[in-house]
């Protein structure tokens, strides 16, 4: 039997994943001599805690020992697992990714030249979000559509935000648009 492939070891996490009120955002396998890495990337709305994280890897860990000593799972001379979350740098490509990362400062790339604004609600529909940037001294809020923006991405943000992009950002989808 072959090393699992992504696609099973995501079917055989998902559901685990589920229970714990995560989702499974990436599986990577990594070929390291005669051992593999397979890295799991898990998150939530809430943001897993580490001490969320080391009970779930011990539970996806016994699970793939378990599928393993019953033959559905081979992965040869060993694995090391590796359990966290996305990271900042992922890109936002689902709806609950812009749903998780609101009042964020995000990169949009607009005709080739990059725009950074601040994440507000998504539409009912889930396919708009609140795009909040500065014209002047006034924070202003406009709908953009997730499909026009398929690989935006969290910028860093050191300072702290302003007070009225925060407001904006706090606000239901069609309140931030009627201000």
């Amino acid at each position: 039997m072959a090393f699992p492939s992504v696609e099973t070891l995501t079917d055989l996490v998902r559901p685990l994943a589920a229970g714990f009120g995560m989702d499974v955002e990436g599986v990577k396998i990594s070929r390291a001599g005669k051992k593999s890495v397979v890295a799991i990337a898990l998150d939530s709305d809430q943001r897993p805690t580490s001490d969320q994280l080391e009970v779930i890897t011990n539970e996806i860990s016994s699970l793939f020992d378990a599928e393993e000593e019953a033959g559905n799972l081979q992965f040869g001379p060993g694995y090391t697992l590796e359990v966290g979350t996305p990271g900042v740098d992922a890109p936002l490509t689902l709806p609950r990714h812009w749903r998780r990362n609101r009042g964020r400062l995000v990169v949009l790339a607009v005709d080739g030249a990059k725009e950074v604004v601040r994440i507000g609600a998504l539409s009912e529909d889930e396919t708009s979000v609140i795009a909040i940037a500065r014209e002047g001294k006034t924070a202003r809020a406009r709908a953009i559509r997730l499909a026009d923006y398929p690989q935006a991405v969290v910028e860093i943000e050191f300072a702290k935000p302003a007070a009225d992009e925060l407001e904006l950002a706090a606000l239901d989808f069609d309140a931030a648009l009627d201000v």
